[in-house]
């Protein structure tokens, strides 16, 4: 695989809309720099009161309380310097969870033989929510093995442009293999003097500015 298409792989196709799009854009090269990978901006709550979530991961997928704390310190700043929500909100950044969006083609091939469930953007032979066993990603289509009725297992090849969301779907085996990733992770990590446990890697940090 060339490097060119080693990068498309980790581009983010699904992408946000309106405000969430503009902090997206502020924040996804600091995230970078930093080491990790933004998945998804969503705003929540009222419009006086509203909450910014930003989840992002390290490409190892190790990801600890400290991480959301690094992340939270650099773009509070970028987000008072531009500004983008007029009203107070509170800053909440997390893990992508277990059961996490999928939103780069790679991920696909990261999960595949897992549950995941996808929402296309319009029809496709009739559905537009598929449920089924990831089987990868080629030739710009998602692989996802699913139970067709009378025709019984089958794996469809989903665009990617079609796609509006995607996200695994919680499982005892995805728990399992979730967790096992996390320790491979942190014992791959030599530089960490601790080691976290899995269950606080999965809870957010928070700030609040108040306007």
């Amino acid at each position: 695989m060339g490097n060119q298409d080693a990068v498309s792989l980790d581009d983010r196709f699904i992408k946000e809309n309106g405000k969430a799009a503009q902090i997206a854009e502020i924040i996804e090269p600091s995230l970078a720099d930093l080491g990790f990978r933004l998945v998804r901006v969503q705003l929540m709550g009222r419009a006086d009161k509203q909450t910014v979530q930003i989840m992002a991961e390290r490409a190892s997928g190790e990801f600890t309380i400290d991480d959301c704390e690094t992340i939270s310190r650099q773009i509070s700043p970028l987000l008072d310097a531009f500004d983008p929500i007029d009203e107070a909100y509170q800053l909440e950044v997390s893990s992508a969870g277990i059961d996490r969006p999928l939103v780069r083609r790679s991920d696909f091939e990261d999960w595949a033989g897992y549950e995941a469930k996808i929402e296309l953007k319009d029809m496709l032979d009739g559905r537009r929510r598929f449920r089924g066993i990831i089987e990868g990603f080629a030739d710009g289509e998602i692989r996802l093995e699913v139970d067709l009725d009378q025709l019984g297992q089958q794996v469809l090849g989903l665009p990617v442009e079609l796609v509006e969301s995607a996200r695994l779907v919680l499982t005892d085996e995805l728990v399992r293999e979730s967790l096992r990733r996390s320790k491979q992770a942190q014992a791959e990590d030599s530089s960490e003097p601790e080691i976290q446990s899995e269950a606080s890697a999965l809870e957010p940090a928070s700030s609040e500015r108040e306007d």
